[in-house]
């Protein structure tokens, strides 16, 4: 499965998440972002072999719409949804093993909930 931008992606990503309730799997980054564009790459191979998640990368400067009062201060800011809630959001160190260890665990994470995070995105990519 592809990475969606919804900068650029937003048909498709819509497309995808219609009836389903497929996890989010978030990355926050930012175009000037070495660590970012190198990171990228990892993420795509993630999502290839994640196909029943939903990868979406979204650039906060070109979309601060989708972190809604939250700040990101470093990169790769994570955001896992389920698609009634937050199961994680926060930063974590450039290497996609341990995204992929947060998504084995993804299960026991819903039962934690996160109070600062983004709003709710599927909400949000809607068309207006």
């Amino acid at each position: 499965m592809p990475i969606y931008d919804p900068q650029h992606d937003l048909a498709a990503l819509n497309d995808r998440l219609a009836g389903n309730d497929d996890l989010l799997v978030v990355c926050y980054c930012a175009a000037w972002c070495d660590t970012c564009t190198q990171y990228r790459s990892d993420f795509s191979a993630l999502a290839e072999r994640h196909p029943a998640h939903v990868f979406v990368w979204i650039d906060i400067e070109e979309q601060p719409e989708l972190l809604g009062d939250e700040d990101v201060e470093n990169f790769p800011t994570i955001l896992l949804q389920a698609s009634d809630r937050n199961l994680f959001f926060g930063t974590q160190l450039p290497y996609i093993s341990h995204l992929e260890r947060l998504l084995e665990k993804a299960g026991e994470l819903a039962s934690i909930g996160f109070d600062h995070c983004p709003p709710l995105l599927r909400p949000l990519l809607r068309p207006a």
